[in-house]
C-alpha cells in the first residue's frame, strides 16, 4: 500500500468511524495512527495476528464501500476544490454538489 492510499484510508476513517464497531475503530487507529505492527496489536488483544490482519481488511472494504455508497469524501473534495477557485458561481456549483 502507498502512502496515498494510506491517506485515502485514513481520510475515510475519519468520516465514517462511526459506523464501524468497536474492535474495527480500535484496530485501524492502532495499525495506522500508532503504527503498531500487526503482531503488537495481535499481543495487545490476546488474538492471532491473522485476526487482526482479516479485521483490518475487512474495515478497509468496509470504508470503501461506505464512500462508494454515499460519497462523502468525492462530495467534500470537490466543494474544497471549488472553494479554491471560487469564483462568483462558487456558491451555485457548491450547491449542486450537495444536491447530487
Amino acid at each position: 500500500m502507498d502512502i496515498i492510499e494510506r491517506e485515502e484510508l485514513i481520510s475515510l476513517f475519519d468520516i465514517y468511524k462511526g459506523l464501524l464497531t468497536e474492535k474495527q475503530r480500535t484496530y485501524f487507529m492502532d495499525y495506522y495512527y500508532s503504527d503498531l505492527s500487526l503482531a503488537e496489536i495481535a499481543q495487545n488483544y490476546n488474538v492471532s495476528r491473522n485476526a487482526v490482519f482479516d479485521m483490518l481488511k475487512k474495515t478497509e472494504a468496509i470504508l470503501t464501500n461506505y464512500e462508494e455508497c454515499l460519497k462523502i469524501h468525492q462530495k467534500n473534495n470537490m466543494i474544497l476544490e471549488i472553494i479554491d477557485n471560487a469564483g462568483t458561481d462558487a456558491l451555485k456549483e457548491i450547491k449542486k454538489v450537495i444536491e447530487e
